[in-house]
C-alpha cells in the first residue's frame, strides 16, 4: 500500500511548504487536494481534529484463534492476556516489575494462624459492555435502572463457576491446591458450601486457605479467581442468558481498563479504552484509545510490519540475523528477559517413551547451545531444568550448575541401545511422533531436534502440528496425548511452586487427574518422593532449604524419572515501531495502560 503514495509524495511537497509558511490560525479549516490512486480527493480536517485522532496500536498475537475470553476457562498466555485488559483481579501482577500490588481489592487482613485473608474491594467500579457505537455501564433491573457495579458477590460468583465440576475449567486446579474446599467441590466430592469463599458484605469477601504460604495473595489474583457476570451468562429479569456466548462481540461485558469491542474470530480482536475505569494507584488509566490483536503467524506478521500494517510483532528465526544488521531495524529490535521455560513433555504411558531410558535418551541427545546459536539466535539460555531461575527459591546455575540434564550424546545413545538390545528391536523399529502447535518458530525448532535425534540416535521422529486451540485440547486428552509434545510454561506467579508443583503435581496443569498429559503417576517411578518435595518446599520458610527442596525435586522430574526434557530459558525478540512508546512484559503478557503513540 505505501508504494501507491510515492507518485504523488513530489505533488505534496510543494504544497506542504506553501501551507507550513502560511499556517492557518488554531482552529481554522483546512483544505488541501490530495491524489489516492489516481482520484483527486479534497479533504477538509482542522488541527483539533487531527490532534483528537484516536491513538491505536496493531499487535501480532500468534497464529490460530485465541481459545476463549472467559476468566474461568483461561489457561494460555494469548487468552489470559486479554481477560487481563477486561478484568481485574482482587490483586495484580505487574508484568512489567513482575510484583504484586492491590487490585480490586484495596486492602486485606490475614488471620494470625495465616490462612484466612478478608478482602475490602474499591468501590465505584461499574461492569461496561460495548453497544456498537460506543462502551456504556452495565444497567442492573431495578424499576429505575442503576449501573452494576463490582462486588464481593460477583468475585465469589467467579470463583465458584471455574470450581464446578460442570464449568470443566482446566485452570481450576490451582484454586483447588489453594482453598479450603475447593478441590473436594471441583472433583465431585463436596459442595458449593465447602468452598472456603464468604461474601461479608458487598464489599468484603473472606477466603480461607489450606497453606500458610506467600504465595496466596497471588493465587486470589489470578484470572481464574476473577468475576463473571451471572446476569449475562444465567439470565435475570432484564438479561438474557448468553450462556458460554457471553464473551461474544456485542455481549461480553468487563471492567477493567479495556472491554471488547470485536472479536472475528480467527482473524483478530480489538479492546477498546473503558473511560468508566477509574484507575487505581498501581493501573492507571490507558493513554491507548484502542489495541488490536492480529493472529497471524511470526512470518506474515513481519511481513505486515516492514509495510507498515502492523506496530508491533513477533521476529522470525529466519530474519533475526537481518534485523539485527539493518540500520532501521536494528533500532526498532529488542531481546528482553522472559520468565518462561520452553519445554517437550513426554506422554509417559505412551509407546517407547513409556521407558525412562528412551526418554532420558531424547533429552540428553538436544544439543541445546547448538539449537540457540544456529536456530533461536535470540540469547536464550540452555534450560537443565524447568523452573527458571529469576522465581523465588528457584535453583539458579550460579548454585547448581550440575542440577538437571545436558546434553551428552556418547550417553544418549548408550542409553537407547541397552533398550533396543532389551527388547530385541532397532532403532529403525522406534515409531515416535512429536506434536506442536502451528507455528513457523516451533516448526524450525522441531526440525533442528528431529535432526539431533537422527544424527545421535539413529531415530527417525516424524513431525505433526494443530492449530492453538485444537492442540491445547488435545495435549491433555487421555485418548489422544501425543507421544511428545511441546509446550511452554510462563509463570502465573514469580514462585518456582508455580512451575515444579503446580505443573508436574497429579492433578497439575500438565498431569491431570483424569488422564493425558504426562501421566506422571502415584506409585510409579519416583514420583511420591517428588510429591513429599514440593510439598515440603511450599511451606517451608527458610529460602534456601525451600530452593534446595525444589532443586532435589527437579533432578527427579528432569533426569532420573525425565518426565520432560526442558530445551531452553526464553527471551522475546520483537520489534515496535519508534512512535510506540512501550513497557516491556516478563511473564508473555504485556501491560498496554503503560503504552502510548506519538504519531
Amino acid at each position: 500500500m505505501r508504494t501507491k503514495w510515492f507518485g504523488v509524495v513530489s505533488l505534496l511537497i510543494v504544497a506542504g511548504l506553501i501551507l507550513a509558511a502560511c499556517a492557518p490560525a488554531a482552529g481554522t479549516p483546512v483544505v488541501q487536494t490530495v491524489i489516492v490512486e489516481g482520484e483527486v480527493m479534497v479533504v477538509t480536517t482542522t488541527p483539533e481534529a487531527e490532534a483528537a485522532a484516536p491513538k491505536t496500536v496493531s499487535f501480532q498475537i500468534g497464529p490460530g484463534d485465541v481459545p476463549t475470553l472467559d476468566p474461568n476457562l483461561a489457561t494460555d498466555t494469548t487468552s489470559v492476556q486479554i481477560v487481563n485488559m477486561a478484568q481485574i483481579g482482587l490483586t495484580y501482577l505487574n508484568e512489567v516489575d513482575v510484583k504484586l500490588y492491590p487490585g480490586m481489592a484495596e486492602s486485606w487482613d490475614i488471620s494470625e494462624d495465616g490462612l484466612t485473608y478478608t478482602f475490602k474491594l474499591r468501590q465505584g467500579i461499574p461492569w461496561v459492555k460495548y453497544d456498537g457505537t460506543e462502551v456504556v455501564q452495565v444497567m442492573d433491573c431495578q424499576e429505575t435502572p442503576a449501573p452494576r457495579m463490582v462486588t464481593a458477590h460477583d468475585f465469589d460468583y467467579g470463583i465458584k463457576r471455574a470450581l464446578a465440576p460442570e464449568t470443566a475449567s482446566d485452570y481450576a486446579y490451582v484454586l483447588g491446591f489453594a482453598i479450603q474446599g475447593a478441590n473436594e467441590y471441583n472433583s465431585g466430592e463436596g459442595t458449593v458450601e465447602d468452598v472456603g469463599v464468604k461474601v461479608i458484605d458487598d464489599y468484603t469477601l473472606e477466603v480461607t486457605f489450606l497453606e500458610d504460604v506467600a504465595f496466596n495473595a497471588n493465587i486470589i489474583g489470578l484470572w481464574t479467581a476473577r468475576p463473571t457476570p451471572k446476569w449475562l451468562i444465567e439470565g435475570d429479569d432484564c438479561t438474557e442468558a448468553r450462556g458460554d456466548k457471553w464473551t461474544e462481540t456485542g455481549f461480553f461485558q468487563g471492567y477493567g481498563p479495556y472491554t471488547l469491542k470485536e472479536w472475528i474470530h480467527d482473524s483478530s480482536i480489538t479492546m477498546i479504552k473503558n473511560p468508566f475505569w477509574p484507575g487505581i494507584p498501581d493501573l492507571g488509566v490507558s493513554k491507548l484509545d484502542e489495541v488490536t490483536f492480529y493472529m497471524l503467524d511470526e512470518v506474515p506478521a513481519f511481513a505486515e510490519y516492514e509495510a507498515g500494517n502492523l506496530d508491533v510483532t513477533a521476529v522470525p528465526l529466519a530474519d533475526i540475523d537481518r534485523v539485527r544488521a539493518d540500520p532501521v531495524l536494528s533500532q526498532e529490535f529488542r531481546q528482553s528477559p522472559s520468565l518462561c521455560t520452553y519445554n517437550y513433555l513426554f506422554n509417559n504411558k505412551a509407546p517407547f517413551v513409556d521407558d525412562v531410558r528412551v526418554r532420558r535418551a531424547l533429552s540428553m541427545a538436544i544439543d541445546r547451545q547448538s539449537l540457540i546459536d544456529n536456530v533461536t539466535k535470540a540469547g536464550q539460555e540452555p534450560a537443565q531444568w524447568f523452573a527458571r531461575p529469576g522465581l523465588v527459591a528457584a535453583p539458579t546455575m550460579a548454585d547448581y550448575p550440575d542440577l538437571g540434564i545436558q546434553y551428552d550424546p556418547v550417553a544418549a545413545k548408550a542409553l537407547l541401545d541397552e533398550y533396543l538390545a532389551e527388547k530385541g528391536i532397532t532403532a529403525a523399529d522406534v515409531d515416535l511422533t512429536l506434536m506442536f502447535n502451528t507455528s513457523s518458530g516451533n516448526q524450525k525448532i522441531a526440525e533442528a531436534i528431529q535432526q539431533m535425534w537422527r544424527d545421535t540416535l539413529g531415530v527417525e521422529v516424524k513431525l505433526t502440528n494443530q492449530e492453538w486451540a485444537v492442540f491445547l485440547k488435545t495435549t491433555l486428552d487421555p485418548q489422544a496425548t501425543p507421544q511428545i509434545f511441546r509446550k511452554g510454561w510462563c509463570q502465573d506467579y514469580p514462585d518456582a511452586n508455580n512451575f515444579t508443583r503446580d505443573v508436574f503435581i497429579r492433578g497439575g496443569h500438565e498431569n491431570p487427574s483424569a488422564g493425558g498429559g504426562v501421566g506422571y503417576e502415584p506409585g510409579t517411578a519416583n514420583y511420591d518422593e517428588f510429591e513429599k518435595l514440593v510439598l515440603a518446599a511450599a511451606t517451608e520458610k527458610d529460602l534456601a532449604t525451600r530452593t534446595g527442596l525444589y532443586a532435589e525435586a527437579e533432578e527427579i522430574l528432569v533426569d532420573t524419572d525425565a518426565v520432560f526434557a526442558p530445551i531452553y530459558w526464553y527471551t522475546t525478540v520483537s520489534v515496535t515501531k519508534p512512535y510506540v512508546q512501550r513497557t516491556y512484559g516478563q511473564a508473555g503478557h504485556q501491560e498496554f495502560t503503560t503504552w502510548d503513540v506519538t504519531r
